[in-house]
């Protein structure tokens, strides 16, 4: 096999592989026939949503995956959500007996937290890292949604597509 750098790289992410929290999920037929969702019931809180992000990790500096951005579609309905902001966390493994640590990459995204990402819609959110990381063996990265969502707003995440270079 030779050698592969590929700028081009994208990953999908189910939306049963995302983990909520905080109000009524259920997963659920997406509104477009032959897709699913996680469905939030209509409900005032702030839910929050980790979205792991699933690539291939090398043990060796500067290998694997090279993370650059991930886009996350989700629709608000019935109403408008007061905002909808993007983190991320890289958490790092713990050796046996210690704890993971986990520490903030800063990131941006392309919509309005309280403005474009939080209309009744259909949205697709582009987080872009604004220093890309190498994933290695001993880490992983949760992006991390935070729905303030009204008594009347419903959500339906419906995937995630994180975007990378892949080097072999």
């Amino acid at each position: 096999m030779g050698y592969v750098h590929d700028t081009h790289m994208s990953q999908y992410i189910p939306p049963t592989a995302m983990h909520c929290v905080t109000g009524t999920w259920t997963q659920a037929a997406g509104a477009v026939a032959g897709t699913i969702a996680n469905h939030k019931a209509a409900g005032a809180q702030t839910a929050v949503v980790n979205v792991p992000i699933m690539l291939p990790s090398n043990s060796i500096d500067q290998k694997g995956a090279y993370l650059v951005s991930a886009e996350v579609d989700y629709e608000l309905l019935l109403a408008v959500a007061t905002s909808v902001t993007a983190s991320m966390n890289k958490v790092t493994r713990g050796a046996d007996t210690a704890v993971a640590v986990v520490a903030a990459v800063t990131v941006t995204q392309d919509l309005a937290a309280a403005v474009a990402a939080a209309t009744e819609n259909q949205h697709k959110l582009t987080v872009t890292l604004t220093t890309p990381i190498w994933l290695d063996n001993d880490v992983y990265v949760l992006l991390v949604l935070t729905m303030v969502c009204g008594a009347t707003v419903t959500v339906d995440l419906l995937g995630a597509v994180a975007n990378y270079t892949l080097r072999l």
